[in-house]
């Protein structure tokens, strides 16, 4: 064994037990496996649905409850319309919208085949492909439970005589992505993923580099108020950002044709409200770690959440009911729902209020906290 072997090991094990970062090595991933294997879920569940009866008759609003027995659908609303329906897939409130439509009821009573409108958001090609088949199972096993006794068309009431066993099917229609591409849905969700990993450690990096190499520190003798000075040190990185975003946008829609349905205005105007976002947790993370290791494992910790709670990958319906209400405290997973709403639905404004008030209430508070930080780490 070398000279020394000892005595170095030892000086090692005890600054890495009393290196604060130690406690990350550890408490990263078992919360990460406990939250993570606790939250994912590949079966599609929970699917939002609204339904829509205009037959308004016995046999439209049975077939219609089928859909509320089905782990599958859950079904939020009952609209009185097609467009409205329609306008809700649109705006993102459901996925799935079925309509009983006007002579339901009486095509079954002469034997004939009684269809079921299922619209559907083709967004996520997995939950679209699992709506349309189990709507199909559900107008099937609708019509084995039927009778062969017909309705009096005229006094819509059964009548003892015999006809041909009548069908319910579903006609499916995708309103959006109507090839299923899995890139329409994945994409988007990666510009937001991508952007924020990019902003977050490019602003936590250099700030805690400039603290390292000791510049950081002759700006106190500056006459400079902290948002001047915040402000001022955010703004390459601002513009760096806005750049970013350009460039990936545009390989989503060249490269990987992806393309932008919505306001391209609309569009600009969010994601910058998102980068202000994004700029302010890096300015944070650079005000609690104290070297680039420990600003690398926060931005890490902050990554993976980002990726698996933010309904990047996995529909949030489907989560747990303790994880989902977790989904709301992760900034980019409101600005992935803009993403996805103005890419592949152009969606208007309008429809995107409640994400737009939750990423702008988010922008504030983190604003004022990175603020107040940067203010105590500078003084």
């Amino acid at each position: 064994m070398p000279n020394g072997f000892v005595a170095v090991a030892s000086k090692e094990f005890l600054h890495v037990l009393r290196d604060p970062a130690t406690r990350f090595v550890f408490l990263i991933p078992i919360l990460q496996l406990v939250v993570f294997g606790y939250a994912i879920r590949i079966d599609i569940e929970d699917v939002p649905t609204a339904v829509v009866d205009l037959d308004r008759t016995r046999d439209s609003r049975e077939a219609l409850d089928r859909f509320r027995t089905t782990r599958t659908f859950a079904v939020r609303e009952t609209l009185g319309s097609i467009d409205e329906l329609e306008r809700a897939i649109v705006a993102g409130s459901v996925k799935v919208g079925v309509c009983a439509p006007e002579g339901f009821a009486r095509k079954l009573a002469r034997g004939e085949e009684a269809e079921l409108l299922v619209l559907v958001d083709g967004s996520y090609s997995s939950e679209a492909s699992a709506a349309i088949n189990v709507s199909r199972e559900l107008a099937l096993s609708s019509s084995q439970r039927l009778r062969a006794v017909p309705w009096d068309v005229h006094e819509l009431r059964r009548v003892p005589r015999s006809v041909p066993l009548a069908r319910i099917s579903a006609e499916s229609r995708l309103l959006f992505n109507p090839n299923l591409r899995s890139a329409n849905f994945f994409v988007p969700g990666l510009v937001g993923v991508i952007l924020q990993l990019v902003t977050v450690l490019l602003t936590a990096f250099s700030i805690v580099r400039e603290r390292e190499n000791g510049t950081l520190e002759q700006l106190r003798v500056t006459p400079v108020g902290v948002w001047g000075l915040l402000l001022g040190k955010l703004a390459p990185y601002a513009l760096i950002a806005v750049l970013e975003t350009a460039f990936v946008l545009n390989v989503m829609v060249f490269v990987f044709q992806v393309p932008i349905a919505g306001s391209l205005l609309l569009l600009a105007g969010l994601s910058l409200l998102f980068l202000l976002t994004s700029l302010s947790l890096g300015v944070i993370i650079s005000t609690l770690a104290r070297n680039q290791s420990e600003a690398m494992q926060m931005a890490f910790l902050l990554l993976l959440p980002s990726i698996l709670l933010s309904g990047f990958v996995f529909p949030l319906e489907s989560m747990p009911r303790p994880i989902y209400p977790v989904t709301f405290l992760i900034p980019v997973r409101y600005f992935i729902e803009i993403l996805r709403a103005i890419i592949l639905r152009d969606a208007p404004f309008e429809a995107l209020l409640f994400p737009t008030v939750a990423l702008a209430v988010f922008t504030a508070v983190l604003l004022f906290v990175s603020a107040l930080r940067f203010h105590r780490r500078m003084a």
